[in-house]
């Protein structure tokens, strides 16, 4: 097993090498990786290696003036280093936000379960920039990464021997049942813990908070090959991304079910709202909408016709990229547990938006089909068609 030391040797060599002592000296394989700008660093591979993987070359990287351009352009080259390196089985590394900013984005292209710890002086604040779906470990590093001192050592020790642990104890391997990525909101718990719990005995469910984060979360383990299917029945976190809410998908969501072709049912669920923080943040432009106040730090508002015709288009272009067999299935009852009769969010009309949409868009094929159910999502009803969909392409 070879672990990665990574960072700037050119400015940090004394405290990155100390991590590498450290971790040779546990008995593990080490090659420390130089992602100073300067060229100038000591390391097994060095800054000019790194550099070459820039997509314009090395001059991209090196020998820039504009020390935040450089930075920015290492970083680009070393998270293709990494996706095509065959020899990393671990990765540490150290630095401020700067460094921080190189590390964090190529220990995110591993795949999850590979070791990653990150020793930064940003750690104690919002780390989600640098974590996003990943498994990375940050350590806070209490001094600035810049010198050993008594401190420093015991925290940067701390972290080597961290990631030694995680690599000399592997986690026990188990008779794996199929992986089945799932994704709920509090609205359509009824619904997914339905299916959760029908699926447990023969495959291993795993249930994604749809928060953003929760959905790319999903989508990175598809990508690492390690969920064989996907039951998609909470896509709210585009509503997000396509209106301006705090929980919102990228781009790329769905995409890695287009790369893998793995079986996929999909759904509308909790597109009837856009999620905000408590509801003195919610933007003053969104004044005049209806709003239902989940809680105190959380605020939802109905999307519109409008919105909802956006939704479908965007969906419906995903879905018709999609190779593997596809079943995407429509609650004629409502989407959620508030769109349904008697509830703040019901509205026909907007659902209607959506089913028009998608019969316009959606290509339908052999193995890509529209479903309708007559029944709102978090039935009894629409759960179990949902599941013999699932059994229908997947089982």
């Amino acid at each position: 097993m070879t672990v990665c030391v990574a960072g700037t040797f050119d400015t940090k060599g004394a405290e990155l090498g100390y991590v590498a002592d450290l971790i040779c000296g546990a008995g593990l394989e080490v090659r420390t990786t130089d992602l100073g700008t300067t060229g100038t660093g000591h390391a097994d591979v060095s800054a000019a290696e790194i550099a070459d993987h820039h997509p314009d070359g090395a001059k991209a990287v090196l020998g820039q003036s504009d020390r935040g351009k450089a930075v920015s352009a290492m970083s680009v080259a070393f998270e293709k280093y990494v996706r095509q390196a065959d020899w990393i089985d671990g990765m540490i590394g150290a630095g401020g936000s700067g460094g921080t900013a190189l590390i964090a984005p190529a220990m995110r292209a591993l795949p999850i379960g590979v070791p990653k710890v990150l020793v930064s002086t940003v750690a104690s604040g919002n780390v989600a920039p640098y974590v996003g779906p990943s498994d990375i470990a940050m350590m806070y590093s209490v001094t600035d990464v810049q010198g050993l001192n008594r401190i420093s050592r015991r925290v940067l020790g701390n972290a080597a021997y961290a990631l030694v642990g995680m690599m000399q104890h592997k986690v026990p391997e188990i008779a794996e049942k199929p992986a089945i990525g799932l994704t709920m909101f509090g609205v359509t718990t009824t619904c997914v813990s339905h299916i959760a719990d029908a699926l447990a005995s023969d495959n291993d469910p795993l249930v994604f908070h749809a928060t953003g984060t929760g959905g790319q979360s999903m989508e990175k383990l598809v990508d690492s090959g390690l969920i064989e299917a996907v039951i998609d029945l909470t896509t709210t976190e585009i509503a997000d991304m396509l209106v301006g809410g705090v929980f919102p998908a990228t781009e790329d969501r769905m995409g890695a079910v287009i790369r893998t072709g793995i079986p996929y049912v999909g759904s509308l669920g909790a597109l009837d709202m856009v999620n905000f923080g408590a509801r003195e943040t919610v933007p003053d432009r969104f004044a005049d909408r209806q709003f239902h106040v989940h809680n105190p730090q959380v605020t939802l508002m109905r999307t519109t016709l409008e919105e909802n015709d956006r939704f479908a288009t965007w969906i419906a272009a995903r879905l018709n990229q999609m190779t593997g067999p596809v079943r995407f299935l429509i609650p004629e009852g409502g989407v959620s547990a508030l769109d349904a009769k008697d509830q703040p969010f019901y509205d026909p009309e907007a659902l209607a938006a959506l089913r028009h949409r998608l019969d316009i868009d959606v290509i339908p094929t052999r193995n890509r089909q529209l479903i309708s159910v007559p029944a709102n999502l978090n039935t009894a009803e629409f759960a179990d068609a949902a599941l013999n969909a699932f059994k229908e392409i997947a089982q």
